[in-house]
């Protein structure tokens, strides 16, 4: 017998990088990942994901202490 394993054998492999898991949830669940400072977006498009964010779960903590 081998040393201590952390996973049962067959479910080791890789790690899905984030961006992978974001674009299968976008792909097969319809689900939308969207950090609001994502260098990919134009100002206008972070405002929207931060203004969309806002009203579906409210203030970030760190935006609620500050104003």
């Amino acid at each position: 017998m081998s040393g201590m394993r952390f996973t049962p054998k067959g479910y080791g492999g890789q790690r899905r990088n984030p961006d992978e898991v974001k674009r299968d949830g976008w792909k097969e669940q319809g689900l939308l990942a969207v950090a609001v400072d994502d260098h990919r977006l134009t100002w206008p498009e972070r405002e929207l994901v931060r203004q969309l964010g806002e009203r579906l779960y409210g203030k970030r903590e760190r935006e609620a202490r500050h104003g």
